[in-house]
């Protein structure tokens, strides 16, 4: 008899955990149409039903390839961890392109014109702090290769962010930070060897860092390099890129535990 209470409690206990899980699980998505002047950008909101009341945003600037399915995955899975996440267009009509050279092209323009880079993460930064189930003081960016790049320009331009993250980003800017502009707490993680980003570029970005007294983690994963974050990486059949499993799990927790800090 015992046993058979037993064996019933625990199955009763598994049971409230899956419905837990299934209710943790509802991630409402919707698609959003903003605006940066007259250029009409199109983003896309991810966030779980089940949390009531509202709660920390993030935004997600996408790698150079444009607002495409992974930076969508990657706005459900902030979604599934209680925030309200915001996957952006930093090119206007949710365009996307899987050729390197129109890629370049069109992420070669923020690089070019920091004012528009700044103007676009502000467009979205304003649109999240208007959706109802943001807490408008608690904002913080994260982003993927040149995404990360505009993250961190975001930061050194003092925009209202709590935090930024960088993933495999480009480091160098023509605006080095300024303590006086510095909000954001940053953290960089970043491929070891990425060829792209040579030790030159770490180097300083590092004494960029110490200069503006910045709050700010760098984390380096051996045997990374560029786009260590994205299994779709291999496919492309680009030297520079190549997606490692292990990097891309202990980024993501990185990137979990700055969020708790940056949220307190």
């Amino acid at each position: 008899m015992r046993k058979k209470l037993l064996v019933l409690s625990v199955l009763c206990v598994a049971m409230v955990a899956s419905m837990a899980t299934v209710a943790r699980a509802d991630i409402k998505k919707v698609e959003v149409d903003y605006k940066d002047g007259d250029v009409t950008l199109k983003g896309f909101i991810a966030y779980d039903e089940a949390v009531e009341g509202k709660r920390p945003g993030v935004i997600i600037i996408h790698e150079w390839w444009g607002h495409n399915d992974y930076v969508r995955g990657r706005a459900e899975q902030l979604a599934r961890l209680g925030y309200v996440a915001f996957a952006v267009d930093m090119y206007g009509d949710g365009k996307k392109t899987e050729d390197p050279k129109q890629a370049g092209e069109w992420a070669g323009q923020f690089y070019t014109d920091r004012a528009l880079a700044i103007s676009r993460i502000n467009a979205a930064l304003n649109t999240l702090k208007q959706n109802e189930r943001v807490d408008g003081e608690k904002i913080a960016a994260i982003g993927y290769c040149f995404g990360g790049s505009m993250s961190l320009e975001a930061a050194r331009a003092g925009l209202d962010l709590r935090g930024v993250v960088s993933f495999h980003g480009g480091l160098k800017t023509p605006a080095p930070a300024k303590a006086s502009d510095l909000k954001a707490k940053i953290l960089v993680l970043h491929g070891a060897d990425d060829p792209l980003v040579p030790n030159d570029e770490v180097e300083a970005f590092m004494k960029e860092m110490r200069d503006a007294n910045a709050d700010y983690t760098f984390v380096a994963y051996g045997n990374a390099v560029h786009g260590f974050t994205n299994p779709g990486a291999d496919a492309r059949n680009m030297p520079p890129l190549k997606y490692n499993a292990k990097a891309d799990l202990r980024s993501w927790e990185a990137m979990k535990s700055f969020l708790v800090e940056v949220f307190q």
